[in-house]
């Protein structure tokens, strides 16, 4: 088939499922209000559930709902005719999806949430349905045409679903003032997480990893210090161990270039880089990455220094970029 064709197909799904979405915005009314405060006056959590492609966009809007801040489990309604109804309490509020609103599997289990005490969200394209005739609110979600050709399989309908679920969530984050930082701690393993959420505490070589070396020590010592710890750049303190300066390879080679022969008599302190940038271990890893990086000429180590100016270790660019950031 001739790309054309192919192309003009994929721009009308694309045009029914956009027109579908305008048009449930278009249907957004108060109802929709009084879902999301049945939501924040809850004192339980969300029960979303759904059968088949709305089941699937059901699973979906859970796990949106969980990483902004609401709580909510999804519940299979055939699981939940054989004994999955226990996750239910009268402080919940159930969303149920069903384009049709006849789903035999959601009407099945409409009795026991009744009983439970749940309040009941629908989310339907049928307001005359069973499924919205027994919701304490329904959303709007009908479409007038599916994008399938047959106008059979679910395509529009559950884009319109999916919407209406993600406007639910946005609205609920937004009055639970949600911030980046909680967003962060509900996923510690993604890039923001760890740009929110790791200090220099979590990546720094502290203890015995820590090199450090007086100012008065020779600098065969020093190099030597530097071999052994193998962080590229030692901290040099006093004898309260308060930091007062640094040495790194770059020092080293340019106090060679500079005093040749005479290298091995000096002192740490003869060749140190005086009062040097560093950070704290409470300081955010994403912090320290631009200290060294915003900068005329980057440096790839950092020293770390607790409240009293005590040089407690250090980190290197290598373990920040190692750590995901």
């Amino acid at each position: 088939m001739d790309t054309s064709t192919i192309l003009s197909m994929a721009h009308e799904t694309f045009t029914v499922e956009i027109d579908a979405v305008k048009h449930v915005k278009d249907q957004l009314n108060d109802s929709f209000a009084a879902a999301v405060n049945l939501i924040l006056q809850s004192a339980g959590k969300v029960i979303v559930t759904g059968i088949g492609k709305s089941g699937n966009i059901a699973r979906k809007i859970t796990a949106t709902l969980c990483s902004t801040g609401t709580l909510a489990v999804f519940l299979h309604p055939a699981e939940g005719l054989h004994g999955d109804l226990g996750v239910v309490t009268k402080d919940d509020v159930v969303i149920a999806l069903s384009k049709s609103g006849t789903s035999d599997e959601i009407l099945a289990i409409l009795p026991v949430l009744k009983k439970i005490g749940a309040r009941l969200i629908a989310m339907v394209g049928n307001l005359d349905s069973p499924l919205a005739q027994a919701a304490d609110v329904v959303l709007n979600v009908t479409v007038e045409k599916e994008a399938c050709p047959l106008d059979l399989a679910p395509t529009a309908s559950t884009t319109a679903m999916l919407v209406m679920g993600d406007a639910l969530a946005v609205t609920l984050l937004n009055l639970h003032d949600f911030k980046p930082q909680d967003y962060a701690l509900f996923h510690p393993g993604g890039r923001l997480g760890k740009r929110l959420l790791l200090t220099v505490a979590d990546v720094m070589h502290s203890g015995e990893e820590n090199p450090r070396v007086g100012g008065d020590v020779p600098l065969p010592q020093v190099i030597i210090e530097m071999t052994s710890k193998a962080m590229g750049a030692v901290n040099v303190v006093e004898a309260d161990q308060k930091l007062v300066g640094i040495i790194t390879d770059g020092d080293l080679r340019r106090a060679l270039q500079h005093q040749g022969s005479h290298l091995l008599n000096l002192t740490a302190a003869d060749i140190m880089t005086r009062h040097p940038i560093s950070v704290t271990p409470q300081t955010m890893a994403v912090d320290a990455i631009r200290l060294m990086e915003n900068r005329p000429s980057q440096i790839m180590v950092l020293p770390v220094v607790d409240d009293h100016g005590r040089a407690v270790g250090i980190v290197r660019l290598h373990d920040l970029v190692r750590a995901g950031l």
